[in-house]
């Protein structure tokens, strides 16, 4: 669930614009929700991205809400608009943190072109926190979470697909100087604490 902006939480701190990447069940999103509240500035998620598209009402709203009903996935070049517009939005001025977003090379440098043309109004990224987490403590999570579709077989795909898929991302962003790689085999409050060591 995203969070909105919540400038009145936290201590006072620069804009902080940060993406976070993690294996399925690395915790990415549970942190993102925390530390967007104690930074001050918004959870943008995938899935709320394209929610606040089709709330828009605006054409590229209509066209995502379509996909969406249609039940086939947003492809990269609409889910680029989608990002573009929502980084453009005010409360992005404030510093935001994208879970979900990028997953592939192609749109890490799609978000790299996104923000360049905000850069105007320094959106370029502080940081990009990968929150790393061993495949069998993965797995473990999941299983315990006792979902209908968290069979073991289920669990070991998305991982593969995330190996194959996203974790380019880390060399990618570490080439840049912009990975900060969390420990996040540990309580939520230890991770909290990491990743604010790490992004200081």
């Amino acid at each position: 669930m995203a969070a909105g902006p919540n400038a009145a939480a936290g201590p006072a701190r620069s804009p902080v614009k940060l993406v976070f990447l993690g294996p399925p069940g690395s915790g990415k999103g549970t942190q993102a929700e925390v530390l967007a509240e104690q930074l001050g500035v918004s959870h943008i998620s995938t899935g709320a991205m394209l929610r606040d598209a089709v709330a828009d009402g605006s054409d590229l709203g209509k066209k995502v809400d379509g996909i969406m009903r249609s039940g086939a996935l947003v492809d990269d070049d609409t889910m680029a608009e989608v990002v573009r517009d929502r980084l453009a939005k005010d409360d992005a001025r404030q510093g935001f943190i994208l879970d979900g977003y990028p997953r592939t090379l192609p749109q890490a440098e799609t978000l790299g072109t996104i923000l360049s043309g905000l850069s105007g109004r320094g959106a370029a990224l502080d940081a990009v926190v990968l929150i790393d987490v061993p495949e069998e403590e993965l797995v473990r999570r999941a299983l315990a979470r006792q979902r209908a579709d968290d069979k073991e077989e289920v669990v070991r795909e998305r991982l593969r697909v995330y190996r194959e898929k996203t974790e380019p991302l880390i060399d990618h962003y570490r080439g840049r100087g912009l990975l900060r790689a969390v420990d996040g085999d540990a309580t939520i409050d230890q991770v909290t604490s990491r990743i604010l060591g790490a992004i200081d």
